[in-house]
């Protein structure tokens, strides 16, 4: 029997958790990340002046830069989660542009997962940042009466991040595999390229969204 969980086939089952082909994807891009976080933090310590520690230095330098102008000031932690969150949503969309290999991100469960992660963080961060009551009391501003609404935005706005990801990125692969399959390779290579470029594009989006809902909630206190 050909069992599926959100559409995505089962490869094998682990004990009693089943692997299923995105989660497989998810896991070879995150050790590749790591490998290449842990190759490049020995690169810039021993040659700081080679080109490729330069271009590490210019993108960890850009999302701080970035976390810094919504944030209001510099935050370690929210550029790591920000950066994180881009090139593991960034590569998962390059490794769908491979033959045979379907994007993690084209499936609801790994977008949903990312987006509770980004839903978790922002009381996270808050509570941190201003303490419980100092978080928990921005609900209830400018009317009590209004924290409801509150509640309600941020189900929603984590539900939006999910299916923005998750319909982006399916609807443009399933559009280049059908380009593949009626026309072949060199025709649909324009789209290809179109594609990877929206990829990377909704990585940043996610990043910047996810570094804007836990900024307001860091800034929450000062309100």
């Amino acid at each position: 029997m050909n069992l599926r969980i959100f559409g995505d086939p089962i490869l094998f089952q682990l004990g009693p958790i089943p692997i299923t082909e995105t989660m497989v994807t998810s896991a070879v891009v995150t050790v590749i990340l790591l490998a290449v976080a842990i190759l490049m933090r020995s690169l810039v310590r021993s040659w700081p002046q080679h080109w490729l520690s330069v271009l590490a230095f210019l993108v960890v330098e850009s999302f701080d830069n970035l976390v810094e102008e919504i944030v209001g000031r510099r935050h370690a932690l929210v550029a790591t989660f920000a950066g994180s969150m881009f090139l593991f949503i960034a590569f998962c969309n390059i490794a769908g542009q491979l033959p045979g290999v379907h994007p993690a991100t084209g499936n609801l469960a790994t977008t949903s997962a990312l987006a509770a992660v980004v839903f978790l963080s922002v009381p996270i961060a808050g509570i941190q940042s201003n303490g419980l009551w100092g978080y928990i009391k921005h609900y209830f501003r400018p009317n009590p009466l209004l924290m409801p609404l509150h509640v309600i935005s941020e189900l929603s706005r984590t539900l939006a991040l999910a299916v923005r990801l998750f319909g982006n990125i399916m609807s443009g692969h399933l559009l280049v595999g059908l380009l593949v399959a009626l026309a072949g390779f060199l025709v649909p290579t324009p789209i290809m390229a179109l594609d990877l470029l929206i990829g990377l594009l909704q990585a940043y989006i996610f990043s910047i969204l996810s570094t804007v809902y836990i900024g307001a909630a860091i800034s929450a206190g000062e309100e």
